[in-house]
Formats: C-alpha cells, sequence, structure tokens
C-alpha cells in the first residue's frame, strides 16, 4: 500500500499508482477543516535515505478530499484522518462512507502537531472514546496507527483493538530533531519532527513483531522499506500487509510492479505456496 502522508491527495495520482500493481492506497490525514501545516523547510534528507519532516498534517479539510474522490471507481482507498477530539469524526465520516472507499486509518502517532496525533494516542481513555465513537458510525473496517510514544506501543494498539480497532497499522514516523551546526539553529521550522525511511525499519520490525506476538489482530507494516526483502522482513515479523512510503522520494511508481515480481521468485525460491506462508514465521523461535 501508499502510506499515509506521501502523495496523498489526488485521486489522479491514486489511479496511476493503481495502473502500476499497487494494492491500495492510504491517503494524507484528513481533518474536519482544511489545515496550511507549517512553512518550509518542512522536510528535509538526512542521508541514506533517511527524513525528516514536520509537514504539519497540512490537508485540504474533509469537504474537498471528498469531492476530489467522489468519482472513484476502482482504486481500493483507505482514508486517513486525523482530530482533535471524538466529535470530530462523525463529521468526516458522514461525508465519506458513501463513497467508494474500503476503510480508515486513524492517525493517533503524528509526533509534531499538538493536541492531534501523538498527544491524543498517549491517553488510553481519548483512544478508546475515540475509537468507538468511530465504530457506531461506520461499518467500515478501521485501522489505528500507532506510534512511539510516550506508553508502550503493543498497550496503545490493545486499547485499540479492545475498543474496536480492526486492523493496527505499525509505525508512524519517530519524533526527531536535527541541529544546523553553522546556523546553530534548528533545520525544521517546527523545530520537531518525525523520522522516516531506512533508519527507522528495525524499530518497526520489532513493532510489528512484539504487536503481533501478543495480540490477535491483523497488523500493517510501515516504516523503512524499500526493497522485497524489506517486505518479507515485516512479514516474518507478522505483518499481513506492508506501506510504502519515503521510498517513492527516490523511486517512481514502477517500484510496486518489481517488487511483486522479487516476491513471487522469493516464494518460489523458497517452496512457498503463497504469500501467507510466510506471515509470523520468526515467531517459531
Amino acid at each position: 500500500m501508499l502510506a499515509s502522508g506521501i502523495i496523498g491527495i489526488s485521486q489522479d495520482i491514486f489511479e496511476s499508482l493503481y495502473s502500476h500493481d499497487i494494492g491500495a492506497v492510504v491517503t494524507k490525514s484528513i481533518s474536519v477543516r482544511p489545515m496550511k501545516g507549517y512553512p518550509n523547510p518542512s522536510v528535509v534528507p538526512l542521508g541514506n535515505e533517511t527524513y525528516l519532516n514536520a509537514v504539519g498534517l497540512s490537508n485540504p479539510g474533509v469537504l474537498a478530499f471528498s469531492r476530489e474522490i467522489s468519482k472513484n471507481k476502482e482504486v481500493p482507498i483507505i482514508v486517513s484522518l486525523v482530530g482533535s477530539s471524538e466529535k470530530d469524526f462523525p463529521k468526516m465520516i458522514s461525508f465519506l462512507d458513501s463513497l467508494n472507499i474500503i476503510g480508515y486509518e486513524i492517525n493517533l502517532s503524528c509526533p509534531h502537531v499538538s493536541k492531534m496525533g501523538m498527544e491524543v494516542g498517549d491517553d488510553p481513555e481519548i483512544v478508546c472514546s475515540m475509537v468507538k465513537t468511530i465504530k457506531r458510525h461506520t461499518r467500515r473496517p478501521i485501522s489505528v496507527k500507532v506510534g512511539i510514544g510516550q506508553i508502550d506501543v503493543v498497550e496503545m494498539a490493545k486499547t485499540a483493538t479492545d475498543s474496536g480497532a480492526d486492523i493496527i497499522t505499525a509505525i508512524n514516523t519517530v519524533r526527531a530533531m536535527k541541529i544546523d551546526s553553522q546556523s546553530m539553529m534548528p533545520v525544521l521550522s517546527n523545530r520537531i519532527g518525525g523520522l522516516s525511511g531506512k533508519a527507522i525499519k528495525p524499530i518497526g520490525i520489532r513493532c510489528v513483531y512484539e504487536i503481533s506476538k501478543k495480540l490477535e489482530v491483523p497488523v500493517i507494516g510501515c516504516g523503512g522499506i524499500f526493497s522485497w526483502e524489506d517486505v518479507v522482513e515485516y512479514l516474518l515479523a507478522g505483518a499481513s500487509a506492508v506501506q510504502f512510503g519515503s521510498v517513492l522520494a527516490s523511486c517512481n511508481h514502477g517500484l510496486f510492479t518489481k517488487i511483486n515480481k522479487e516476491l513471487k521468485n522469493y516464494l518460489d525460491r523458497k517452496g512457498f505456496k503463497n504469500i501467507g506462508e510466510v506471515i509470523g514465521l520468526a515467531h517459531r523461535y
């Protein structure tokens, strides 16, 4: 899948990705009202295909976005939603639920926007209330996207699933910072951002492994996936599906066709009949 936050607000781009063998697209996180986000610099490459960003959840708001995808016919779209209170979500669902989408991903782990994301996700009572409210207003499956915050990621996932979440997405970007030695100032306008790309893959693998080992819930792996080997590693850890994000900064949409072909070759070499046989095999040890 396309991970949330990456080129995720254009129906034309969704259709282009789908024509290049992507399984589904997750949109940018959508809020009740438009959000401008933070001024530049908001994305900084750190080398070795690792990035630091604080975009600030910029998005056009649910009304404009629902119009953008209103004519979607065949692309499997998962809409990422973000809100500061449980009251935000019924409003957004009322615009989206009648459209041709396959579900929702709830962003409870953005590390750099106040009163949203991780600040919400670190409070189990708020997580419980939000998830239950969302489930009362839709029959579509929902995934809760978790990250590295003040509470254990497995406990956060458990709270979400106990409250009705159907799926867990792990992980979001990791709270981080960079300071320029010459200007002696933080490089991001927001100072603090989220780390993504290759550097966070071992963290993502660990989180997926622990969540899938302790909870009976499908997990979508996300963080630092650049190759078919990375996909296999997440599957072995227990992920039922994966999301690609930072890799699209350096690769074109043909990446998905290439990785699908390489995954099939891997299954043939190992004697597996289907990809499902790979999921969670690392838990044998």
